[in-house]
């Protein structure tokens, strides 16, 4: 498999698709990982806080991204109040919507395959997100 520089001109192993490609179980799991570590180093560079957990699953024609724990102090703190907690919500909707603008395309040019229906949710409460995107053509064997 051919390797890629990342920006610390490290080299990471690549997995390169084509459109008509589906996804073996080894590619799957290390395309899954890959996606994890992008995500984490997104969120770290954007908001200056990781997610303290991050699940990518690629199956059939989806993948699914899931976080836990990435509100902050002061936002754990009001999210404990009704009106704190859909003040919470909305701001980190704002940040799933741009995150989707951000990162589909790269997701995308990935996969070999178009982003055909996605949604995303967040629940302050819970300190928890989801996006999930369905693709155009099934992605794994």
């Amino acid at each position: 498999m051919p390797f890629a520089p990342d920006k610390n001109g490290q080299s990471h192993n690549v997995i390169n698709i084509d459109a008509q490609h589906k996804l073996d179980d080894r590619q799957r799991k290390k395309l899954q990982h890959e996606f994890k570590i992008y995500m984490e180093q997104y969120f770290k560079d954007k908001l200056g806080k990781g997610v303290d957990y991050t699940k990518i699953i690629i199956w059939e024609d989806m993948v699914i991204v899931r976080g836990e724990r990435f509100l902050t102090e002061p936002e754990q703190y009001i999210v404990k109040t009704a009106a704190g907690k859909e003040v919470v919500r909305a701001a980190r909707m704002q940040v799933a919507r741009q995150h989707s603008l951000d990162n589909v395309p790269y997701f995308e040019e990935k996969l070999q395959a178009r982003v055909i229906h996605q949604t995303y949710d967040i629940e302050p409460e819970n300190d928890f997100w989801i996006h999930v995107m369905v693709y155009d053509r099934v992605l794994t064997k």
